[in-house]
């Protein structure tokens, strides 16, 4: 069986221009820089124009059958202020995983530097996801998320989209029109706030707007409180396997049923 590729690219609508070269003056050192960059800049953009198209394709690959098992995927505001938000979640991804062994496939989508830069192939292994985790770092740059939840459309199976951020700085329409095709494939998006910083906290009502249109809800989230973010991932994962049905079948066992209950209540 051939390995499967680490991640996957996916490409902004609109991806940034290369650079320009840096105008230095009309002496002779400008000229000889202007005339360097332009041919490093030639060489870099042939360069990636003859990469084989696995390594171009700014969309997942296409899928072959119909997977067996629920999927969500985990996505995560990584630019360079989210750095004590991604080293939380970093540390519980397993959480995920190990909520229902064996029941649930997740990948880990990252955005950063104004672009995804990670999207992995779904596992139900929690090393492995806990080590793709582990090789990010954040990068500073605008949020990305709708790149995301239009590549969670083009696969099969996703239940649920979960999603640690802070602020929207993306099409609020675009993004209405993808949390309203998400509702009807019945793809939950569900959005833990992180509102540490007093200006995300404008974006409240957005989140609420995407995330309700999808069947989905907004709760809070605690860089400080891995613990109980772990609870809430598990709770997450129940739900993505089994509903509601099963998470109030577990809301006992389950310490962070009860709060997502409660958030799924208050969409109503």
């Amino acid at each position: 069986m051939p390995d499967k590729p680490n991640f996957i690219l996916v490409q902004d609508d609109a991806p940034p221009p290369p650079p320009k070269p840096r105008q230095n003056g009309g002496g002779q050192n400008g000229g000889l820089f202007n005339r360097l960059m332009t041919t490093v800049v030639t060489a870099i953009t042939s360069a990636a124009a003859s990469l084989p198209a696995a390594f171009t394709n700014a969309e997942p690959p296409v899928e072959t059958g119909t997977p067996t098992r629920p999927r969500l995927i985990f996505a995560v505001d990584a630019t360079a202020s989210r750095e004590p938000a991604w080293t939380a979640a970093r540390q519980v991804t397993d959480a995920l995983v190990k909520a229902l062994p064996g029941e649930l496939d997740v990948a880990l989508a990252v955005h950063g530097g104004s672009r995804v830069h990670t999207f992995t192939g779904f596992t139900n292994d929690a090393a492995t996801l806990r080590d793709r985790a582990a090789g990010v770092t954040c990068q500073a740059g605008m949020t990305r998320l709708l790149p995301i939840l239009a590549a969670g459309l083009k696969r099969q199976s996703v239940r649920v989209v979960v999603y640690i951020g802070d602020v929207f700085e993306e099409s609020l329409p675009h993004g209405r029109d993808l949390a309203d095709a998400m509702g009807a494939r019945g793809t939950k998006l569900i959005v833990l706030h992180d509102t540490a910083d007093g200006a995300a906290r404008r974006d409240a009502e957005i989140f609420w707007d995407l995330a309700k249109r999808t069947g989905g809800c907004v709760l809070p989230f605690d860089a400080n409180a891995p613990g109980k973010l772990r609870d809430i991932l598990s709770a997450v994962a129940v739900y993505a396997v089994g509903g509601e049905k099963l998470l109030r079948e577990r809301r006992h066992a389950l310490p962070g049923a009860v709060a997502l209950l409660e958030h799924l209540d208050k969409r109503r």
